[in-house]
């Protein structure tokens, strides 16, 4: 039995753990700013040390924890300066990915997102103008726009680590929005210009949607 074999169950025990612990801090059920007890998660798991430091080694990549040195892993604390500076670079990569999805989507990635949004239309939240958020909500359309550019480094940084702190952010703040329906209707423009195979006008639609957002989030954690 080869090396290589030995070690994969080890591997796949790091990314059980990394997927359940990412949840978990993602829905509060591990509290902002929360120190991590190494050896705790190691007994709840029944994992080896070293296993659960590659977990956190990721979660500290995706933005979820920060590591300080002579005191350990703490999960993040957000912050209105933090989402702000999310949603800024959510701006550029995501109208980049817009251009790039003009581009490269098919008709039947362009039919998946538009019943997607036949989906979501189809919630009360929505259609009483309330909340535009069910599940992973319009990020799962955000998502696979992303999917669609075709650009892996832009994958990586949008949906496996940025998405992460914005739906984090969400579950514990909720999404309670009065953009709800326009932001719905930007989503359909957007697909639009990208069916239409129209690079810069779905890149600047995308940008002015994200920095609407932008907005809407400052003014709600300013006043909360």
């Amino acid at each position: 039995m080869s090396n290589k074999t030995l070690s994969q169950p080890a591997i796949t025990r790091a990314d059980s753990v990394f997927s359940d612990l990412r949840q978990r801090i993602v829905e509060g059920q591990v509290s902002m700013g929360a120190k991590i007890s190494e050896p705790e998660l190691a007994r709840y798991y029944d994992i080896s040390r070293s296993t659960l430091r590659d977990a956190l080694s990721r979660l500290e990549g995706c933005g979820l924890l920060e590591r300080r040195a002579n005191v350990g892993y703490r999960v993040v604390t957000l912050s209105t300066d933090k989402l702000v500076e999310i949603f800024r670079v959510r701006e550029s990569l995501e109208g980049m990915a817009c251009f790039l999805a003009a581009q490269n989507m098919n008709a039947a990635q362009i039919s998946e997102l538009k019943a997607l949004l036949h989906e979501h239309e189809q919630h009360e939240s929505l259609q009483q103008g309330e909340a535009y958020y069910q599940k992973e909500g319009d990020l799962d359309f955000h998502f696979k726009i992303v999917m669609g550019s075709g650009n892996q480094l832009l994958i990586r940084l949008l949906c496996e680590e940025l998405y992460f702190l914005v739906r984090m952010y969400r579950y514990q703040f909720g999404m309670a929005s009065p953009r709800a329906k326009k932001a719905f209707g930007e989503h359909h423009n957007i697909i639009q210009a990208i069916e239409d195979k129209d690079g810069e006008l779905a890149e600047i639609l995308m940008r002015r949607h994200i920095s609407a957002s932008r907005r809407n989030v400052e003014n709600r954690m300013n006043t909360q």
